[in-house]
């Protein structure tokens, strides 16, 4: 078993090449009433940024699309640019198993191996290891519903994943090829992967786990934490010619306050370039459990919420202070013939769309909305042809892009609050 360090190291001069600014605040979102809020003056909320990384600058709050195995599915890279993206995610988990991250480090990094020359992002791989190992595939019941269950596994699926304090041994989901993650080669994996952020490895627990399993999971991933952030200043010191990757410490602790609000301390103790909030996060308490980790962090670093989707979970997220998500949602919701709109979602690819020759929405500036219509999208579904997905992707990741980028401009004008009551409004009133 490897020991663990008490203290993070400190990390070599070249860190400088990450930055976080903080721009606007709003002052009056989440205040917290109390010693807290007045020790800190009330600044538990929503705030515009600027996250300078070496592949350029991230104004937050900001949109991350997922493109999990270096690829946003069905998209070109150009596309996503064009689209408005400013960064994207990728798995180390799936780009460990293929093409390797040695092939991509050859490459020159994930940025040159799949042409975007923009800032990028990759997961620690701890959520599909626990995920896909456990038979969830992407989907997890966060709901909290049921009995706590420290084993669980989908029904029908076997444990393709084991903890242990060291690390994960897994099965590769592709061919059941053995493999093993410990905090040393998640760094090692993702600093060959070469993005500019990247997130220590943690265990993901969910909401049918006893508080004793979380709790004991939580000092797992402070410990694990300690690893990464050894390795990645090791790492960072022997690849000095190689441009600097931040590392983001992810908070765990699932709905419990007192473990979110010790993670939150334990890691920023550790000196992180940025921080993750992770794990299982009820609908309806995001809110709250998001406000206790910002309440927490270092005002000064970046926060990144991992994996939200719907409208109302997003300004939820920003008003409560994140910076940055990322969410797979726009893709895999767009390949089954589901489209965004202000007005709501619906299914393009239903019988009422066959002979509708308006945009997706009329007004959105997306390439599909600009050259394409609903009946032609509904003809593509039903022809079962690969351009549909490429054309709702492409439509939903604007969406949500353009949804940020206003929640992002509003905060700094000062009308974010009319401008979420106009969004959320007209989007859930069919609802109502």
């Amino acid at each position: 078993m490897c020991s663990s360090p008490q203290t993070a190291p400190a990390l070599p001069s070249a860190r400088s090449a990450f930055g976080f600014e903080v721009g606007h605040r709003l002052e009056d979102t989440a205040a917290v009433p109390g010693e807290r809020a007045a020790a800190n003056g009330g600044r538990f909320g929503g705030r515009t940024g600027t996250i300078t990384t070496p592949h350029g600058t991230i104004a937050t709050p900001a949109f991350v699309p997922v493109g999990t195995q270096a690829t946003v599915k069905a998209v070109l890279p150009e596309a996503m640019k064009e689209l408005g993206a400013q960064a994207l995610l990728a798995n180390a988990y799936h780009l460990y198993l293929q093409p390797g991250a040695e092939v991509l480090d050859a490459a020159g990094g994930l940025g040159a191996f799949m042409n975007w020359d923009g800032p990028t992002f990759t997961d620690s791989g701890g959520f599909q290891v626990m995920s896909l190992g456990a038979g969830f595939k992407k989907v997890i019941d966060m709901s909290g519903a049921g009995a706590a269950g420290d084993d669980d596994v989908a029904a029908g699926k076997e444990r393709l994943a084991h903890v242990d304090d060291d690390g994960v041994t897994f099965k590769s989901h592709l061919n059941g090829d053995l493999h093993r993650f410990t905090p040393e080669i998640s760094m090692q994996v993702q600093h060959r992967l070469g993005a500019d952020v990247m997130f220590a490895f943690d265990e993901l627990t969910t909401l049918h786990n006893s508080r004793g399993y979380q709790e004991a999971s939580l000092e797992r991933t402070r410990r694990w934490a300690l690893r990464c952030a050894a390795e990645h200043a090791r790492l960072t010191r022997e690849r000095a010619g190689k441009p600097y990757q931040a590392l983001f410490g992810v908070v765990q602790g699932a709905q419990y306050e007192d473990l979110r609000r010790r993670a939150c301390r334990d890691l920023a103790a550790m000196d992180f370039d940025g921080y993750g909030i992770g794990g299982a996060l009820e609908k309806e308490n995001l809110g709250t459990i998001v406000r206790w980790c910002t309440e927490e962090l270092p005002e000064d670093r970046p926060r990144h919420l991992l994996g939200i989707s719907e409208p109302d979970d997003i300004f939820t997220a920003l008003e409560n202070g994140v910076d940055t998500f990322d969410c797979v949602s726009p893709t895999r919701v767009g390949r089954t013939g589901a489209v965004y709109t202000p007005d709501g979602r619906f299914n393009v690819n239903t019988a009422r769309f066959r002979t509708d020759f308006s945009p997706v929405f009329e007004g959105c500036d997306c390439y599909t909305c600009t050259h394409y219509t609903r009946a032609y999208l509904h003809h593509l579904f039903k022809a079962k042809e690969r351009l549909s997905a490429t054309l709702t992707s492409i439509h939903n990741e604007r969406f949500i892009v353009r949804m940020v980028d206003g929640a992002r401009a509003a905060m700094a004008d000062g009308t974010y609050f009319d401008y979420r009551d106009e969004v959320l409004g007209r989007y859930y009133a069919g609802r109502a």
